[in-house]
């Protein structure tokens, strides 16, 4: 491949090298939140601010931890994944925000990802489409735990990624809404907690690399609940699934030193 940073050592779209992150990144879309989210690490710094991609680096528990943002959607997703994997990150914890498809699913809880539907065009340039976008186990625990120790009121399943946001809010406008619409009750049918847009492609590539990630979301609202004309809060703090994912990073370094004990 060729090197488009001619030598520079940082990675071309992060602008990142291995001194400058840790072993374990937490990833939201929106670079705002970036700094919200380094405040819960200790002695952090900016690193990087490239395009979508902004990176702060701290320390959590003593380990060197960082930030990095991926902006909206799966191919700046895999592209951050990819080029923070090459820097020598192992552990990924995507934090952000999807909406609520189950009638159970409120505005402001959160939603822990086992897996996801691949109806996105990132993660079939990785894998054959009959491959599965699993969640890493050892993520998925540890936001499980997180979210019990925090008294959080989640749910763990199957999320639903997409490319398009309008797509999934005005289907009946597309060329295609046969297909979008036909799915999406399909999706609902199948049991999907939620839709977002990153989980898919980071799973798929997370597996091709041979790294652990994991996902965690706020839900904003619920169509469907306000479809059938049901109480539909909506929630846009971040904050407490920033902070079920802070403390699913926490753990996962705890349990990676008792391991190599």
């Amino acid at each position: 491949m060729v090197d488009y940073t001619e030598g520079s050592g940082k990675q071309y779209h992060t602008g990142v090298g291995p001194n400058d992150i840790g072993k374990y990144v937490i990833m939201p879309g929106d670079p705002k939140r970036c700094q919200k989210i380094a405040s819960h690490f200790e002695n952090a710094r900016l690193v990087a601010d490239v395009r979508e991609f902004v990176t702060y680096t701290g320390t959590l528990n003593g380990e060197k931890v960082s930030v990095t943002s991926t902006g909206i959607g799966g191919p700046s997703a895999a592209i951050a994944l990819e080029e923070l994997s090459k820097c020598g990150a192992h552990t990924f914890i995507r934090v952000g925000t999807c909406g609520g498809m189950q009638e159970n699913i409120l505005g402001g809880d959160i939603v822990i990802a086992t897996g996801a539907v691949r109806m996105e065009g990132t993660s079939r340039e990785f894998a054959p489409i009959e491959y599965p976008a699993v969640s890493n186990f050892d993520c998925v625990n540890a936001l499980a735990s997180s979210a019990i120790k925090l008294n959080v009121p989640h749910h763990i399943g199957i999320v639903q990624c997409k490319d398009s946001f309008f797509g999934q809010h005005e289907p009946e406008v597309m060329p295609v809404n046969y297909e979008l619409e036909n799915k999406w009750q399909a999706w609902l049918k199948m049991g999907c907690l939620a839709s977002e847009m990153e989980s898919a492609a980071l799973f798929i590539a997370g597996q091709f690399l041979r790294v652990r990630v994991g996902s965690c979301f706020l839900v904003v609202a619920n169509q469907e609940r306000a479809k059938k004309g049901l109480e539909n809060k909506q929630a846009h703090d971040t904050e407490l699934a920033i902070k079920v994912a802070v403390e699913a990073l926490s753990e996962l370094i705890e349990k990676d030193r008792t391991l190599k004990k």
